[in-house]
């Protein structure tokens, strides 16, 4: 038994009035029954906590504004346009995002599944829009230099010797 349900038992004795080491009457184990029921289903259904460490992207993120670098500099910041979305969700190991813009009718989203390490982040896109399609048949995994707070996180794209070229960059909007 571990130390967090055996704390649950003693705690449940002490409800209905009793110590765990007392000969139980049929009343008395009634009403220690139906505590100890209820609070081991709560205990079964609430599942296992979300993992919340620092490389967890695990909620749903929007772009905010996009980054270029020159020599590993933010050279330019290049903020949405009216009405310009994009959102990402990441759980379970897996990644949706869809863009709109509102003047273009090229429909744009992708789903697959994705990868975290302290500083770096990989897609591997399974399908997608027609549009996003015609990416995906030449180049599937698309490997990220990750910086992430714990609200915010950039996506960068860097060159073969790891210079910085360009970014996303995203706030939670839900955890």
């Amino acid at each position: 038994m571990s130390l967090h349900r055996f704390l649950l038992v003693i705690y449940t004795y002490q409800l209905a009035g009793m110590t765990p080491f007392t000969t139980l009457k049929i009343k008395q184990m009634k009403t220690l029954f139906y505590p100890l029921v209820f609070f081991s289903a709560l205990i079964l259904l609430s599942g296992s906590p979300k993992d919340l460490s620092d490389n967890s992207l695990e909620g749903v993120w929007e772009l905010v504004n996009r980054y270029t670098y020159d020599d590993n500099k933010v050279t330019d910041t290049l903020q949405n346009t009216d009405g310009y979305r994009q959102i990402k969700m990441y759980q379970n190991n897996k990644v949706m995002w869809t863009r709109f813009v509102p003047k273009d009718s090229v429909e744009w989203f992708g789903y697959g599944s994705y990868s975290t390490t302290k500083d770096k982040l990989v897609e591997r896109l399974e399908y997608g829009s027609a549009s996003m399609m015609r990416i995906i048949d030449t180049m599937r995994v698309f490997s990220f230099k990750l910086e992430k707070s714990n609200n915010y996180f950039s996506q960068i794209t860097v060159d073969s010797d790891g210079n910085a070229l360009f970014s996303e960059n995203y706030k939670r909007i839900k955890q």
